[in-house]
């Protein structure tokens, strides 16, 4: 095959291993020549790995008693067969995640049914800020759509998106400078996503949705969600959760920050 016939879909099969020898190989010298699209290709590569982190312990959970009951051991056995056939493809479309955030996160909205608990709807604000987290922080490109030094329109613009006044804390005392922000779907309207950035690379993100006015629980907790540790809590309508691949203490001292902060901005 010619290699200026490379495909993004090429590209993505590429990422995914599901190439041919030959093809590999094909596209591996259309690579060489093409430096800026080898760095986006290596971004996919890390956000596979960090997807794989992320849902790889959902394989330990024990299967819910109301879905065993009755069942028979082959139908149990065939469900953590499925599971385990949903983390791989979770995955290894993860090159496809830059194309397709949404998917994800109206997948996770409608596995979240209205009449479920509280506490279960409250772990899925972490669980979808650790996603959030896991697909743009490692974007070496563009992990934001509007860079910190248009501060003022991203505020305006994301509080007119979402109906709620954003304004990002101030982390530098803490050692993090914000880099930017993004949209995001949530469960029944739009997010903001903040993102942080150290004197090293590290990376965080506060994900604040307005969608949480049918939660009382004000509690601060903390979730762990495979490599990314996170922060979480409901404040009227909104909920926060600052998500970050740092040890918990410290993520804890940034949190209470960002709390206060937030707090007296009210």
């Amino acid at each position: 095959m010619n290699q200026l016939a490379v495909t993004e879909a090429d590209l993505h099969a590429y990422v995914d291993g599901f190439l041919s020898e030959a093809r590999r190989q094909e596209v591996d010298a259309y690579l060489a020549a093409r430096p800026e699209e080898l760095e986006r290709i290596n971004t996919y590569r890390e956000q596979n790995e960090a997807l794989r982190l992320l849902f790889k312990p959902v394989l330990d959970e024990p299967v819910p008693a109301r879905l065993t009951s009755g069942l028979t051991s082959w139908t149990t056995q065939f469900g953590r067969y499925a599971a385990m056939l949903a983390i791989a493809v979770a995955g290894g479309i993860g090159g496809w995640m830059l194309h397709g955030a949404t998917q994800t996160n109206n997948m996770l909205a409608q596995a979240t049914d209205s009449r479920l608990p509280v506490p279960l709807k409250v772990s899925t604000l972490a669980r979808q800020a650790a996603v959030a987290h896991s697909v743009y922080s490692p974007d070496a490109r563009r992990p934001v759509e509007v860079t910190a030094d248009q501060e003022d329109q991203l505020v305006a613009w994301l509080s007119k998106r979402t109906g709620s006044p954003m304004r990002p804390p101030k982390l530098g005392k803490l050692g993090y400078e914000l880099i930017g922000g993004r949209l995001l779907p949530g469960e029944s309207g739009p997010v903001a996503q903040f993102m942080y950035q150290d004197g090293v690379g590290q990376r965080l993100t506060l994900y604040v949705s307005t969608d949480q006015a049918q939660n009382t629980d004000t509690g601060f907790r903390f979730a762990q969600e495979g490599a990314v540790n996170v922060f979480y809590w409901i404040d009227g309508k909104f909920g926060y959760a600052l998500s970050a691949s740092i040890n918990k203490g410290e993520l804890a001292n940034i949190a209470h920050a960002v709390y206060e902060q937030l707090d007296k901005a009210q």
